[in-house]
């Protein structure tokens, strides 16, 4: 069974470059019918908070990316590392090196000066120590480093990169467990994906020079490595790495500015892989139409623009019944008391082909609960004297005309007709009176939805 895992670092706010990493292993794991875990990376202390970790698991319930696992912490399988680190020490797989910082900082500095790639020379090895005449300095704590191959080669099919071959000569012996005694990442991760029975790890490529390394060390443990697929790097409009310093905004973000979860999936989908031509989809068919060849190589570039656009059309998609219980918090929101006006269904249909997100939707829906405030001369800008008599005669006809948007409609023009008026001059008198501007849909079907009494007040009042 396929079995796959998203592992975020709660280390800062979670931004759609981060949460794509959840994506594809999600849509993977749900295609095949497998597994999908969730683990929480969070041996780095010092930087990891438990507000990051409700932010990840915020994200991922509002995006709908279920989990069948976890949330698994790392820091709560600190035996289980201590345990293997152990038998790894027993077996030769790994040994203790004495070797201070600064001891190794010097070395590297003289490798670069003569033009080598700076690492570990291995002389903690248990055999070069013996040769050397090296014995452990009293009064140090030693890190435990893997002991990695020295010959050969480690490679691997990439699921997005294709075969990748690295030298073991080009990789020293890695630290697996500090001088305290605290296991390093690329080890944590090495043990959990065996533990877990992960089988397919679909993560950013920045971790490509990690999967050599990890490979190693679970073939030294005698377990098979996962299939591998590194995803291309989510980017700025400009070029720079999708992140916090580049203006990378956390996903929650959108949540409070109105956009629907499964556009942003739709969105972030389409951002490294592709089917077909299609570019409006919902997560049902991402996840029946996924698999890793769609994958792109290339970094995706992320478009604000594209992700309203995408939104939009989600939006319009979207039942009016349905779109209206998720725009009722945004009318709240925005100060509208939905239990004295329309239903938040009938204002989203009237509304949804012409905003973008729901708040842009809950600020233009605000007249049909609120009397509006017009910009300063506008209402006397459209409501001039000329237009004065027709609108008086639709205020006493508003009394008794069916309330329709149909019998509105004819109304208007009817009345517009007979004070030798062309019908848009009274409907934009009636757009700044009853909703403060000019930007609205049809006023016919405005009117009908603000209400009789509303309206009639609202031209009174002005």
């Amino acid at each position: 069974m396929i079995r796959t895992r998203f592992a975020p670092s709660p280390t800062g706010f979670i931004h759609l470059g981060n949460i794509r990493s959840a994506l594809f292993p999600w849509a993977f794991a749900r295609r095949h019918g497998g597994v999908f875990i969730l683990r929480i990376e969070d041996t780095d202390t010092e930087r990891s908070t438990p507000q990051a970790t409700q932010a990840i698991l915020d994200a991922m319930a509002w995006l709908r990316l279920d989990y069948d696992e976890g949330p698994y912490f790392q820091m709560q399988r600190m035996d289980r590392y201590r345990e293997v680190i152990a038998d790894m020490l027993a077996r030769g797989l790994a040994y203790h090196c004495y070797m201070a910082p600064a001891e190794l900082d010097a070395l590297r500095e003289r490798q670069m000066a003569r033009g080598d790639k700076p690492r570990y020379d291995g002389r903690w090895r248990p055999e070069r120590a013996r040769a050397a005449g090296l014995a452990p300095p009293a009064g140090v704590a030693p890190v435990v480093r893997f002991r990695n191959p020295e010959d050969g080669s480690v490679a691997w099919d990439d699921g997005v990169k294709g075969p990748i071959a690295i030298a073991n000569a080009e990789l020293d012996d890695l630290v697996i467990a500090r001088a305290d005694g605290t296991p390093t990442y690329n080890f944590c991760v090495v043990v959990d994906d065996i533990d877990m029975r992960i089988t397919h790890v679909l993560r950013g490529d920045d971790h490509v020079n990690n999967t050599p390394r990890q490979i190693n060390m679970m073939r030294a443990l005698g377990a098979q490595p996962p299939a591998y697929a590194h995803l291309p790097t989510v980017l700025t409009p400009t070029g720079e790495k999708l992140a916090k310093r580049h203006g990378a905004r956390g996903v929650l973000q959108y949540r409070d500015d109105g956009y629907l979860p499964e556009a942003v999936v739709n969105y972030l989908a389409r951002l490294g892989w592709s089917h077909g031509d299609d570019e409006v989809f919902t997560p049902e068919q991402f996840v029946a139409w996924f698999d890793l060849d769609g994958l792109s190589s290339s970094p995706g570039r992320f478009d604000p623009d594209k992700l309203r656009w995408v939104n939009q059309e989600h939006i319009k998609r979207t039942p009016p019944a349905e779109l209206g219980a998720r725009l009722r918090p945004f009318l709240a929101g925005a100060g509208c008391d939905v239990e004295a006006g329309p239903s938040p269904a009938d204002v989203a249909a009237l509304l949804r082909d012409r905003a973008a997100t729901l708040v842009e939707m809950a600020a233009a829906a605000a007249c049909f609960y609120r009397p509006p405030v017009p910009p300063p001369g506008l209402v006397a800008q459209h409501v001039t004297d000329e237009v004065r008599p027709a609108l008086a005669a639709l205020h006493d006809a508003f009394a008794d005309v069916e309330w329709s948007r149909e019998a509105i409609g004819a109304l208007l023009k009817s009345t517009a007709a007979r004070h030798g008026l062309k019908p848009p001059q009274v409907m934009m008198a009636l757009r700044a009176l009853v909703c403060g501007t000019m930007q609205t849909p049809a006023i016919d079907a405005v009117l009908a939805l603000v209400g009789r009494e509303r309206v009639r007040e609202r031209m009174r009042a002005a």
